[in-house]
């Protein structure tokens, strides 16, 4: 996978997420939360998801291509980012372009689905949820965080990490928020709950 074409279908998906379901589920339904979806993610509350490289909702499938705005309005959603909910936003103004591979976007709406099943399995009474500010997908058990993410600035390709919300100290937790794992280690469900699970039990240990 091209890195520079991987971390703009990332960018891109980010900005959709936040931008085309989060700021008007927000405004419609007071929440920011989304989920995972066969296929891709979507709304907690607004039934529109990004399934491959295209947003699909009430108004049909539109192909991710063009201006956020451009793809909101063929698809009939008032488009923007949740107000005064967190600071830490992608930036991205509605006149950008979405830019979408979708051999890249099929990586990460898998590792996603990947991290769903795994989560689900770690905690089978806990929804996870894939937070629009970060755009990862996580759960929290214990004051310890559970989570998948497909990458950012620090570390650009896709991992897993365990957070305890205290910082513990020893040879597993080899991240300055905890433990990371490239996907490449992790890259099954199973492979991605058995850290997951060592992370717990390191977190009550340590």
């Amino acid at each position: 996978m091209d890195e520079a074409r991987y971390r703009e279908t990332r960018e891109s998906l980010h900005g959709v997420a936040e931008l085309l379901i989060a700021g008007p589920q927000y405004r419609a339904h007071g929440t920011i939360r989304l989920r995972v979806v066969l296929g891709g993610f979507g709304g907690a509350k607004l039934p529109v998801s990004v399934v491959g490289a295209a947003l699909v909702g009430r108004g049909g499938r539109v192909p991710l291509d063009g201006s956020f705005d451009a793809i909101a309005k063929a698809a009939g959603i008032v488009p923007g980012a949740p107000e005064g909910v967190y600071a830490d936003t992608t930036g991205l103004r509605l006149t950008d372009e979405v830019r979408v591979d979708a051999d890249a976007a099929s990586l990460i709406e898998d590792w996603f689905a990947t991290g769903d099943a795994a989560l689900r399995c770690l905690a089978p009474s806990i929804t996870p949820v894939l937070w629009p500010e970060h755009f990862d997908l996580s759960s929290s058990l214990a004051e310890v965080n559970y989570g998948v993410s497909p990458g950012d600035s620090a570390h650009p390709e896709p991992y897993a990490y365990v957070g305890p919300w205290t910082p513990r100290t020893g040879d597993f937790w080899n991240a300055s928020f905890g433990a990371l794992r490239p996907y490449t280690q992790v890259s099954t469900a199973a492979e991605l709950l058995a850290f997951f699970e060592e992370g717990r039990a390191r977190a009550a240990a340590d």
